[in-house]
């Protein structure tokens, strides 16, 4: 039996230039599950007045990140993931897709369907499941396979933010820092959503919760925040911002920080332009003296190991059948 594993990422401009950012938003915003907003009013906000002057400032943005040699560091990090896993599986076939750029779910799909794939393992790369970033990836292989005579079997993971290792890995990330640095406090950083989302069901806060609490359970009794960054738009997000706090924390006598954004696997714009730069400045300019990022999982061979055990557990799953 031919099987495929397939790992699926949000998407990244494919240069950093105001064109490719104004594709990738409009694909991107242009999503229901994203912006879930009556469509018409939407529309008329994202063309007339979000796509015309913010691809602009992105691009200007994304150039801080991209690197000549990697690229965007959200593809690099997803193609590196991808190789690794596959020299585990090396009998079954691993590929990688974005849900809103290039390489584009459909075509991967349509690869594996013409190698003649009969299981399908997908893996959206959030540890924690919300409607605006898993549930697109499970909308776009669904609406893939809705008119195709043949369907493989599809094994689809929800989340993973309760992997030991996941949880481990930031753990000690943590400790190590912790070894060699005095702090005053770690913040949790994670990517926000509207309170709306949470009303209608959007477990994704309880997740971001039991995330923090779980990584805490295995450093022990040491002061710690959670907050939310990367608001957009004038509705009411998931509080305390994180761009707040970073202006606060000095004034209250957190001079010394530690910083983690557990809802990243890969690093991105919003961990190293909005938590490195951004909100760097902000506890600096405020007071701070040590503000320390620590990079998500990226192409770590531990994360490669998590895959390894989410696609094997789908498989221990299917015997028990």
């Amino acid at each position: 039996m031919k099987k495929g594993i397939l790992l699926v990422n949000l998407g990244t401009p494919e240069q950093p230039k105001a064109g490719p950012v104004r594709r990738y938003l409009r694909k991107f915003l242009g999503d229901r599950r994203v912006i879930d907003m009556p469509r018409v009013p939407w529309w008329l906000i994202l063309n007339l007045m979000i796509l015309p002057t913010r691809p602009k400032h992105s691009a200007e943005l994304y150039q801080k990140i991209w690197s000549d040699e990697k690229g965007s560091p959200l593809l690099y990090y997803t193609q590196r993931q991808a190789t690794q896993l596959q020299e585990k599986f090396p009998d079954q076939m691993v590929r990688y897709a974005m849900c809103y750029s290039k390489p584009f779910v459909p075509d991967i799909l349509s690869e594996m369907m013409a190698l003649g794939m009969e299981e399908l393992t997908v893996i959206p790369m959030y540890p924690q499941y919300s409607q605006t970033t898993v549930a697109p990836v499970f909308d776009q292989v669904s609406d893939y396979f809705k008119d195709k005579a043949n369907i493989p079997q599809i094994y689809f993971q929800q989340s993973f933010y309760r992997e030991p290792l996941y949880i481990k890995y930031m753990a000690n990330q943590i400790k190590a820092e912790l070894a060699h640095e005095k702090y005053d406090k770690i913040i949790f950083s994670y990517h926000g959503i509207p309170q709306k989302y949470v009303k209608h069901g959007d477990p994704y806060p309880k997740q971001c919760d039991e995330t923090t609490r779980q990584v805490m359970e295995l450093i022990g009794d040491f002061p710690y925040l959670q907050t939310y960054q990367s608001k957009f738009g004038p509705s009411e997000w998931l509080t305390p911002a994180t761009a707040d706090i970073m202006k606060k924390l000095p004034q209250q006598g957190n001079k010394r920080i530690l910083v983690l954004t557990p809802a990243f696997v890969a690093d991105c714009l919003e961990t190293l332009e909005e938590i490195e730069h951004e909100n760097r400045d902000y506890f600096m300019k405020n007071g701070g003296e040590i503000f320390t990022y620590l990079h998500p999982l990226n192409d770590s061979p531990v994360f490669t190991d998590l895959l390894e055990k989410i696609v094997l557990d789908h498989e221990t799953v299917k015997e028990h059948h």
